[in-house]
């Protein structure tokens, strides 16, 4: 829709249209009017940067925010010296808040050196009540707060941001709205992030998603197909279909509809050859999903399995709703069916009362499962969860002695499981010019290693059969075996 739409032709003195996303267009056309006013007294359009704190949603919330910028007439930049700011933030571990925090004592001496300058704050961070008093406090130069379940009025908050002093806070403690076909500006023109569901039923007892994403709620299929066609028809080749476990996606619709569903109809779609999707939850991974990925041509082999803790008690402290023995067995079922995917994990060492025997079941699951790579992080207490509130909180130097165990094991383990592809030719996707060799080039394997091999821009987007010589523990070098399978 947004690709058609001419914002010049909005009627701007008419009342807002109540519908959406009409309403967010008429509100980008009347932008414009502070964006002309803008460009007329500096000789030139106002520039905009969105930086983006947290996970791959929030990079995809992010090209949307930034498609609306553009759209209204901003210029993207990289420089936090612009004229519109806006930090889409983080909150799953406190060192997130404290970033944003270091960052905008930097902020606000740009805009003191530049008092057009208009900053705004959104995202996870924003739905904790903690921060919002925080941000009024201590940062009053911020002219816009708004969260997770509003994103898409970002328009109108721009709007009103625009036409009143002092901050604006827009917060919404939770929605069921899911408004399509508003614009995004997307970082690769050769692939895209894809969300197919917002929010978290789970309730880690950890994990503050839920409290700031909200409950699960699930787009339609056919506005996701409609998408992807439409990406496709864009140019691009490989899609990742979001959501914060994926494998809940389409209980909760009208017309209820599985993921491997999904996937199917996904498949379909011509012109499209990878697929990938991220966070599956152990629970809900099922024998139809598999056999799925198994018969698939198109969906990428690598599969993230997040595991927190290979301890069954603290599994249980936990909320993960499976034990040690369930893990290991649906892992190996995986491996069983699908013997070339790569499993990637996420563990936590520290969960309050986790002891030395604890973190050895962890260990073991690793040096069993093998992942081929695993994100370890230590435990962050998050105020509002109800594992803050649990006695026992682990002694930072044992955590660290854990972690350190963990990790030494998690290298290894990878390593060996990296290695094995050495010698073969497989297809990775060019993605970029490499940053510190501009006569390489990287790509990404369907199992989500990395290879740098020799090239130049223009083999970026091609998926490619590349030549994978040299294994250096996480990623490869080699070169493109084209001419020679041609």
């Amino acid at each position: 829709m947004y690709q058609k739409l001419d914002l010049d032709k909005i009627n701007r003195n008419e009342a807002p249209p109540q519908e959406e996303p009409a309403r967010q267009y008429y509100f980008m056309a009347k932008c414009r009017n502070w964006v002309n006013a803008f460009t007329q007294e500096n000789g030139r359009p106002p520039r905009a940067c969105v930086t983006t704190f947290g996970c791959q949603m929030n990079a995809r919330d992010s090209e949307k925010l930034m498609g609306i910028l553009e759209a209204v007439g901003f210029c993207p930049t990289d420089s936090e010296q612009a004229d519109f700011v806006i930090y889409n933030t983080c909150t799953v571990r406190d060192n997130a808040n404290q970033r944003v925090y270091g960052r905008l004592g930097e902020l606000n001496r740009y805009k003191k050196q530049n008092p057009q300058m208009k900053v705004a704050l959104c995202g996870c961070m924003m739905q904790e009540p903690t921060v919002i008093e925080k941000l009024k406090k201590s940062y009053p130069f911020i002219d816009l707060i708004f969260g997770t379940h509003n994103i898409y009025k970002f328009a109108e908050l721009l709007c009103a941001s625009f036409e009143t002093e002092g901050m604006l806070i827009d917060i919404w403690e939770d929605t069921d709205k899911i408004v399509e076909d508003l614009p995004v500006d997307r970082k690769y023109p050769f692939k895209s992030g894809i969300n197919i569901m917002f929010g978290c039923n789970n309730f880690c007892s950890y994990c503050i998603v839920p409290y700031v994403r909200g409950r699960e709620r699930s787009r339609e299929p056919k506005e996701i197909l409609r998408e992807i066609e439409r990406l496709v028809a864009e140019g691009v080749v490989e899609v990742m279909l979001l959501g914060q476990n994926v494998n809940s996606y389409g209980k909760n619709l009208d017309e209820p509809i599985t993921f491997a569903e999904l996937l199917r109809e996904v498949e379909k779609i011509e012109g499209l050859q990878r697929i990938r999707f991220m966070t599956s939850h152990p629970k809900d991974l099922s024998e139809e999903l598999i056999e799925v990925m198994k018969q698939s041509k198109k969906i990428c082999r690598h599969l993230h399995l997040p595991l927190q803790s290979g301890s069954t008690r603290i599994l249980q402290q936990m909320n993960r709703r499976y034990t040690k023995e369930q893990y290991l067995e649906l892992a190996e079922r995986i491996r069983r069916e699908i013997p070339d995917i790569a499993i990637t994990t996420d563990i936590i060492v520290g969960f309050p009362g986790e002891t030395a025997e604890d973190l050895e079941e962890t260990l073991d699951v690793v040096r069993r499962v093998k992942y081929d790579n695993a994100f370890t992080f230590i435990y962050s207490k998050r105020t509002g969860t109800p594992a803050a509130a649990m006695p026992d909180q682990v002694p930072p130097e044992q955590v660290k002695e854990g972690f350190d165990r963990l990790l030494k094991l998690v290298q290894e383990t990878a390593r060996e499981q990296v290695a094995k592809y050495q010698g073969q030719v497989m297809e990775a996707l060019i993605e970029e010019v490499n940053e510190s060799d501009a006569s390489l080039v990287t790509g990404r394997l369907s199992n989500n290693t990395i290879v740098h091999l020799p090239g130049d821009a223009s083999m970026i987007g091609q998926i490619l059969p590349v030549s994978l010589d040299e294994c250096h523990g996480f990623y490869y070098t080699g070169y493109c075996a084209y001419k020679e399978t041609k």
